[in-house]
């Protein structure tokens, strides 16, 4: 009888302690997992795109765009899951930096690989030639 009445006590304690959601950690774990979710689904469309473009431009700005919206979102996964501030405000330093280098070293290759004179695949349209071209 004191078994079945331990268990009604503990039952009934558990029930007064599921009201208590804490709703700031609930809030954390979706704001990962919908992150993760989305970082993880850009990183992808970026692979796809490499492999599936055809020429080396297309699959440049495929990788560029991608991979930089997605390691922004993973990032911000993990923002979300960090308990410290000193610990966010690196994952924000680090989110800094890749925004400002990924882009600024995707436009550095695209832009070396055309003074290489790799030309990019061209259907009617002709790309206008760059003012350096012509000295």
């Amino acid at each position: 009888m004191s078994l079945i009445f331990s268990a009604a006590v503990e039952t009934t304690h558990a029930v007064e302690h599921a009201a208590q959601i804490d709703w700031i950690s609930v809030f954390r774990l979706i704001g990962t997992i919908v992150s993760m979710a989305a970082g993880l689904f850009f990183v992808l469309a970026g692979t796809v795109g490499v492999l599936r473009l055809p020429d080396f431009y297309t699959r440049l700005h495929a990788a560029g765009m991608t991979d930089t919206l997605g390691a922004e979102l993973i990032l911000l996964a993990l923002i979300f899951q960090s308990d410290s501030l000193q610990m966010v405000l690196k994952l924000l330093l680090v989110a800094f930096f890749l925004f400002v280098t990924s882009p600024t070293a995707t436009h550095a290759v695209g832009h070396a690989a055309y003074r290489a004179g790799l030309k990019p695949l061209l259907g009617e349209y002709r790309a206008p030639d760059l003012e350096e071209d012509k000295s």
